[in-house]
């Protein structure tokens, strides 16, 4: 496998949030881009922070407590991803290896790295997605050189 750079395998089009908007507005961004993280960016577009789904989840009342749907609606417009989110996330430029970023997202139990220019412009994300489809297609491209050997799946 040869070394392969972030800026080959990141999403470019990065959906954001700014750091302003609520929770409820947050959640509904993920849900309708089907995405897990979102980063937080300032006013100047930099970035701020990151919200994960699973900080959202945390910031709805308990299942437990007696509010109705308009009243639980009502506290997440009230509330903005600026109070739940991760300040100043862990990131990568776009020119660090793909191993790199992936050693950064193991060592420190993370499943995407916001990815950031020197002058803190953000640029893309890397996901777990990204590294998984970077590795499906060396191995593809090893096994159209040749230089595979047959497999056997296991399972149903």
């Amino acid at each position: 496998m040869r070394l392969e750079l972030v800026r080959d395998w990141m999403t470019r089009d990065v959906i954001t949030v700014n750091v302003d908007a609520s929770i409820a507005d947050g959640a509904q961004l993920m849900t309708k881009h089907n995405i897990r993280r979102l980063p937080v960016v300032d006013a100047d577009g930099q970035l701020a922070g990151i919200v994960t789904y699973g900080d959202v989840r945390g910031a709805r009342p308990s299942s437990a407590a007696s509010l109705n749907l308009w009243e639980l609606n009502y506290l997440l417009t009230q509330k903005t991803v600026e109070d739940i989110m991760t300040p100043d996330p862990l990131s990568v430029p776009p020119d660090a290896t793909v191993g790199e970023a992936a050693q950064i997202m193991l060592t420190n139990k993370v499943s995407g790295l916001p990815v950031v220019e020197a002058d803190g412009e953000l640029v893309g994300i890397l996901t777990e997605s990204d590294i998984f489809r970077m590795v499906v297609h060396d191995w593809q491209r090893t096994r159209e050189e040749g230089e595979s050997k047959p497999y056997a799946y296991y399972g149903k």
